[in-house]
């Protein structure tokens, strides 16, 4: 099963890291970088308001620990986004190329 992955990171360096070494690491095909989302959201008793960086991760079910471990290895949060949603249905072609390009032991 193919997955999308959404993380928020504080800053567009965080964002390129995580991507970066997400790809590298054959565990996402690829990954979208958003720029200037705003964020609105409750931590410890306080409405918090934030721009932050939205990831879109491609990436297999399978795949899902292994890159939830490196986000939070490379996340500065206490609490890192990390949300999958599955995706189901998509371009063939697409998810043909998704799936020869994720292969963490290659």
């Amino acid at each position: 099963m193919y997955q999308i992955v959404l993380c928020t990171c504080p800053s567009n360096e965080v964002g390129h890291q995580i991507a970066e070494t997400l790809v590298k690491q054959k565990v996402a095909a690829c990954v979208n970088i958003v720029s200037n989302v705003t964020s609105v959201y409750q931590w410890q008793g306080t409405i918090e308001k934030d721009t932050e960086v939205q990831l879109i991760i491609k990436t297999k079910a399978t795949f899902f620990k292994q890159l939830s471990e490196i986000i939070t290895q490379l996340h500065p949060y206490d609490v890192p986004e990390i949300i999958a949603l599955a995706i189901s249905n998509g371009n063939q072609d697409y998810l043909t190329w998704l799936n020869d390009s994720i292969n963490p032991h290659a």
